[in-house]
């Protein structure tokens, strides 16, 4: 790029690395296949299609007048209501469909609850590791980031002291859990600590969960925060019907929060795109209720992949799964010295597994890399070992 066209652009768009996964993806063009095909574990997706009734409804409403115009800026009341009630039923709590805002997918939700509650110049405090689109929307937006670090050996789950010592000066905490890109699981308990302490500071809690129809099964309520009288004074709840539904190519995403908020967000959401795509929302709306079996089914299944996961990884030398859960599994290589760039490169050229470098979500993680076990079934997972054993940098 030229000097004169540089010096006309945003800055703070600018100065931004290009997008993690194309970057990542485009390592594997170098694999010439001699260890199988490409074993693709760098972007969070799916590993299974969606349900038959659900790409007959998509395609119902996609051919239908009645959602080919603009539609309601928060989203189509029929899915408002739908994941109203889910959530309610989920978490124990009194919420009704005007607590939810529906976005074209969770990056968006984001994007739209940083904007109706910072300005540039005002601070957001994140984990280090973190989600590399959240940093990315607070660097464009001007808002600074601050972060509390989170350690492998305490399978990179915040603390609550270290996260106290950092409220001072910012307008939210944003979180993720399960965790992008650790897999971490945060704990019912620690989850409540932590909105204590932003409640008693006047510190928002952002809480993507998107990953949370992927927790072991059984597991119950992710938190009790929902259930809690005032929690609309704290928390924004994220979420994507992306992973559970199978369908990212659509863009579907909700915010959980008071009206209050949500009439902000609707402002934010008018100039972003007036209405999140409306045919995937009416085939959404029919599909909680119906195939609520089926979702149940896909986490039994990401469950054994994760397994298959720990188990491989176990049988490795040098190799350590520090984290995982749901979608992610963040692996300790054993290169010393070595960034993880370089590792995830060669390893994608030489041995045909695609993951992403852990210095993308942060500082101080050169030995890591994030593996999106979800995108690969067990029997796949379970030849990682082959790939990975007698691997050098």
């Amino acid at each position: 790029m030229s000097t004169t066209t540089s010096a006309r652009l945003n800055p703070l768009v600018a100065r931004l690395a290009p997008p993690p996964v194309p970057a990542v993806q485009a390592w594997a063009r170098g694999y010439d296949g001699a260890r199988g095909a490409l074993m693709d574990l760098s972007q969070a997706v799916p590993g299974y299609p969606p349900h038959p009734d659900l790409l007959a409804w998509l395609a119902e409403a996609a051919g239908s007048v009645a959602y080919a115009g603009y539609g309601p800026i928060e989203g189509e009341p029929a899915l408002r209501e739908a994941y109203a009630g889910h959530v309610a039923a989920l978490y124990g709590g009194a919420v009704a469909a005007g607590n939810i805002h529906v976005t074209a997918g969770c990056n968006q939700a984001f994007f739209a609850a940083v904007m109706a509650l910072a300005r540039a110049g005002d601070a957001v405090l994140m984990t280090n590791p973190c989600y590399f689109n959240h940093e990315t929307t607070l660097a464009m937006l001007g808002i600074e980031t601050r972060y509390v670090d989170c350690a492998g050996e305490n399978g990179f789950l915040p603390e609550p002291t270290a996260i106290a010592d950092k409220l001072d000066g910012v307008k939210a905490l944003a979180l993720v859990s399960p965790n992008n890109p650790t897999g971490a699981v945060y704990r019912p308990d620690l989850i409540k600590q932590i909105c204590d302490l932003c409640a008693a500071r006047g510190v928002w809690l952002i809480l993507d969960e998107t990953y949370r129809d992927f927790l072991a099964p059984g597991a119950g309520a992710p938190h009790g925060l929902l259930a809690e009288a005032g929690w609309e004074k704290t928390l924004i709840q994220l979420y994507s019907f992306s992973k559970s539904f199978c369908i990212p190519g659509h863009r579907v995403g909700a915010v959980t929060a008071s009206e209050a908020v949500i009439a902000e967000i609707a402002k934010v959401m008018d100039n972003l795109q007036i209405c999140a795509p409306r045919a995937p929302q009416a085939a959404i709306a029919r599909g909680l209720p119906a195939l609520a079996d089926w979702r149940a089914a896909n986490r039994a299944e990401i469950g054994r992949r994760a397994e298959a996961l720990r188990k491989t990884m176990a049988g490795i030398d040098g190799w350590a799964l520090e984290a995982v859960g749901a979608y992610f599994g963040f692996v300790r290589h054993p290169f010393a010295g070595q960034s993880s760039q370089a590792v995830a490169e060669k390893l994608a050229r030489e041995r045909g597994v695609l993951t992403i470098p852990g210095e993308y979500f942060g500082t101080r993680l050169e030995r890591y890399l994030r593996f999106a076990f979800a995108n690969a079934d067990a029997d796949a997972l379970r030849g990682l070992k082959e790939r990975l054993a007698g691997f050098s940098m």
